[in-house]
């Protein structure tokens, strides 16, 4: 049977016992605080609602033993993770062996003999289609509501954020992401255009989109403030309206030809220099302008409000709520400030003994200067900065109140498409302890703070070999 047909009955499932569910009980949903597991959770929560459901919610950065075994104590009878939980199955059949539990995710799920019955556990893994790849956990979500009902189809718009946030998009979607993202254009909810493939469309300055554009890279512009102003000069565009800088919507077609023109030229030392131009995803429904306009800028303001602790307001902005738009809106702000703190202090100390490296690879041991809910989003920065090497391992390590360090794994340019980060990184703690996940292009775990010199040097000795493989190869 075809891999696709049994993964859409394991949904069936699914559904099944969901509407086993006593109605008078509370369900407990767990899911991720990223993009991804936010809107999961955005989903579920609406199900809930026109369910007449009532429900409790914990979003976590990390679900680890700890972690179950503190929500396994509660009275709770009805689970459902999102986003999350596949990788730790052997402790929730351990765990929680008198609950009901569904399981919707995404990620490459731990290797188990047999599920006991009281655990429904949905993952395109299971049925051979890669989750990494072609569905969020979201889009995994979606598809479990529109199974319950069809009335829930209206929601796929929130499914492609969480895809686009995983970063799922690559020139278009792959197959069952493409599915739901034709759901979301018959339902008007998304509009998909041909445009200039940069982020912050809607919201940045022209010159400011320009400076801050490394994929595509555009040589004499990319990085520098007034490269950028003076490439508009020389094309022809004037980058102000009166006082007020131009964004990339306020212009004309025939600017938008010159503009798409002059960059392609800019790039023509590059292999595919035409490649600035891909998909444009649109919520019509949303305020021009607005972060929530361009499906990217959303899924970047629902990863703010995931990691600065907020995700209450990027739910209730996947459902409309005003009033958690406008707090997610000034989350989105607050995050930045947090970033742009983060990265003065990486170029404060690229000299110093926080940043060791080596090669092929560099690691930032932050311990407590980058606050663990940036820590990742610093070595995604760094990672697709100019002045880092292709194919450099990016590793950083920051402290948490809890006595643990959180770890992030990222490569830079990523053309290696068999370089798997997750494992590396399994690697790694294997011989320090501690919990990892996340994919194959983007990995983290938590571990000890006492074990933090350990795994230093066991991830030196383990990327240095990998940076030697490299060139063997």
């Amino acid at each position: 049977m075809d891999k696709y047909k049994h993964f859409y009955e394991s949904i069936e499932k699914a559904v099944e016992r969901f509407k086993s569910f006593e109605n008078n009980e509370t369900i407990r949903l767990i899911s991720h605080l990223d993009a991804d597991g936010i809107s999961a959770c955005a989903i579920l929560m609406h199900i809930l609602m026109q369910e007449n459901r009532k429900y409790s919610i914990s979003i976590v950065q990390q679900l680890d033993r700890e972690k179950l075994l503190e929500l396994s104590k509660e009275s709770y009878s009805y689970f459902i993770f999102s986003d999350l939980g596949s990788g730790q199955i052997k402790d929730i059949i351990e765990l929680f062996p008198d609950k009901q539990i569904i399981i919707l995710d995404h990620h490459e799920p731990e290797k188990i003999e047999n599920l006991n019955e009281n655990i429904i556990h949905i993952n395109p893994h299971l049925n051979g289609i890669d989750g990494s790849k072609e569905i969020s956990g979201a889009g995994v979500v979606y598809l479990f509501a529109k199974t319950l009902d069809k009335k829930y189809e209206d929601l796929a718009h929130i499914a492609i954020i969480g895809a686009i946030g995983d970063v799922q998009e690559d020139r278009g979607f792959l197959k069952l992401n493409n599915e739901i993202l034709e759901n979301a254009v018959k339902k008007e909810k998304i509009k998909v255009k041909k445009g200039l493939r940069m982020f912050g469309l809607q919201t940045k300055p022209l010159h400011k989109v320009l400076e801050y554009s490394t994929d595509p890279y555009i040589p004499g512009v990319s990085g520098s403030e007034s490269g950028a102003i003076q490439f508009l000069h020389q094309i022809g565009i004037e980058p102000k309206n009166g006082n007020n800088w131009k964004k990339v919507i306020h212009l004309n077609d025939e600017d938008m030809k010159k503009l798409v023109a002059g960059i392609i030229m800019k790039r023509m030392d590059e292999t595919k220099p035409e490649d600035v131009l891909g998909q444009i995803y649109i919520l019509p429904d949303e305020e021009k302008e607005s972060p929530t306009r361009d499906a990217r800028e959303f899924a970047t303001l629902l990863n703010a409000c995931g990691r600065m602790e907020k995700a209450s307001f990027g739910i209730g902005t996947c459902l409309g709520i005003k009033k958690d738009r406008q707090k997610a809106f000034q989350t989105l702000m607050d995050y930045k400030k947090e970033i742009v703190s983060a990265i003065n202090w990486y170029n404060d100390n690229k000299n110093s003994k926080s940043i060791i490296k080596g090669n092929k690879f560099m690691i930032i041991h932050a311990q407590g200067n980058v606050p663990p809910n940036i820590i990742g989003t610093l070595a995604s920065i760094i990672s697709k900065s100019n002045d880092i090497e292709n194919n450099t391992y990016i590793l950083s390590l920051a402290q948490k109140e809890n006595g643990t360090a959180k770890i992030s794994l990222r490569i830079s340019g990523f053309d290696k498409k068999d370089i798997d980060l997750r494992e590396i990184l399994k690697q790694i703690i294997a011989k320090t302890g501690g919990e990892a996940g996340g994919h194959m292009s983007a990995a983290g775990a938590l571990i000890p703070v006492e074990k933090e010199q350990e795994f230093i040097e066991m991830a030196k000795d383990i990327l240095t070999k990998k940076g030697m493989e490299e060139k063997i190869s």
